[in-house]
């Protein structure tokens, strides 16, 4: 199946996939995984959560949520990339109540009123408007009442003021989508979802932010 936006740098296949987590250390110099393990820890995972991880890629952040959660939990990841779902499988192999599934996010999902939390990571600011809803929406029917939303992506601001050293890597690696990202009021787009009592974490000099948002009763 071809890729259904060329445009786009979240569909990962064939070098990168096979070595997107060793590419991610090296262009962050190895702050990336340490984002991710602080960004992680503020989730509040419980033992018992039911997880959904959109976009779940090579299992390296399923895994970081795992050591959270026991034998009464579970986290269920979903990805279409084969060389990503492969690795999710090997890298999680220990944990048993950990799977992943070969799912588009951005279609109509089954899932509704199932779990206790949803995590995206790098991945919502790679798809068009209209799919970036659907996904808001698959998630909005999945979580339960009070259920957590937690968005780990750019934060908005305006790239011109972005320093030079920054905006010039920003605007060679990313893709057309995220340049339409940053200028959005996603804690308003949200609210319009039907999830509220938000709260949100700055990482790299406030470019990256985790914003949690909470499906209302």
């Amino acid at each position: 199946m071809g890729i259904y936006y060329p445009e786009s740098k979240v569909e990962v296949r064939g070098f990168i996939a096979r070595h997107y987590d060793m590419l991610m250390n090296t262009i962050s110099l190895g702050r990336y995984h340490y984002m991710i393990q602080r960004a992680i820890q503020l989730m509040d995972i419980k033992a018992t959560d039911k997880i959904l991880d959109l976009g779940a890629g090579t299992g390296r952040n399923a895994c970081l949520m795992m050591k959270y959660i026991s034998i009464g939990g579970e986290l269920i990841g979903l990805d279409i990339s084969k060389e990503m779902i492969a690795q999710f499988r090997s890298n999680c192999v220990d944990y048993h109540n950990a799977r992943i599934i070969d799912l588009r996010i951005d279609k109509p999902l089954s899932y509704e009123d199932e779990f206790d939390k949803a995590f995206i990571s790098f991945v919502l600011h790679g798809f068009p408007q209209k799919a970036r809803d659907q996904i808001i929406t698959n998630v909005f029917r999945a979580l339960k009442k009070n259920g957590e939303f937690f968005i780990l992506d750019y934060n908005e601001f305006p790239l011109e003021e972005m320093p030079f050293y920054l905006r010039f890597p920003f605007k060679l690696m990313e893709c057309t989508y995220a340049f339409d990202f940053i200028e959005k009021d996603w804690q308003q787009i949200l609210a319009g979802a039907g999830f509220n009592r938000f709260d949100k974490h700055l990482f790299f000099g406030n470019y990256i932010r985790l914003l949690r948002g909470i499906k209302a009763q």
